[in-house]
């Protein structure tokens, strides 16, 4: 709760990674509140124990709401869907506006890798922001599982990385109020 909290006011995409994180160990603890318990609270000793039941109850209500959402065996929240449909929705719109020049050159790299990591996530009709997030959280599980040293693993983090990175920075940027996307001068913050 505290972890999640802080990466969405620091940075959309390591938020939505985290929460795809957690998804995938609330389905590997079969949605336990005793083993929920004994996993990511219990043992947190920066936690006092008269908080440890609210976040026993944030992470129940994360495990609910992937049942509500059928997705007990796969699949991703659709709250992070959402967001990541707000941050493609802004890649569209680095991609024509002034604003967006570096982030244009930026994702000029990994654009040629897009048809061949298409081919390797699958599902043609998912946006090209999707795919990196999906293609990112498929490299941090191989690193979990030492497999980080994978050619594909590491392609990904090339390529994709930097464009997400950038992405998340700018989103930040524009939720805060701190760069107008409709401004040619990307370094004036709004109100200089």
């Amino acid at each position: 709760m505290d972890i999640a909290k802080a990466k969405r006011r620091e940075n959309i995409a390591e938020y939505i990674l985290y929460l795809w994180q957690l998804e995938d160990l609330m389905r590997a603890l079969q949605f336990s509140p005793e083993a929920i318990y004994s996993t990511l609270i219990a043992p947190r000793k920066d936690i006092a124990e008269e908080q440890k039941h609210i976040f026993l109850m944030w992470y129940l209500d994360l495990a609910t709401l992937l049942q509500q959402e059928g997705k007990e065996e796969k699949g991703h929240l659709e709250h992070t869907l959402h967001l990541i449909q707000d941050l493609h929705d802004l890649h569209l719109q680095l991609l024509k506006l002034p604003v967006g020049e570096h982030y244009r050159q930026t994702y000029a790299r990994l654009e040629p890798e897009l048809p061949r990591l298409r081919a390797v996530i699958g599902n043609p009709g998912m946006s090209d922001t999707e795919l990196c997030f999906r293609a990112l959280y498929a490299s941090m599980l191989y690193r979990i599982k030492g497999e980080g040293n994978k050619s594909a693993v590491t392609d990904t983090l090339e390529f994709i990385s930097p464009v997400i990175a950038e992405l998340a920075d700018l989103y930040g940027k524009v939720e805060r109020g701190e760069i107008d996307l409709f401004k040619n001068d990307p370094e004036v913050p709004k109100g200089e």
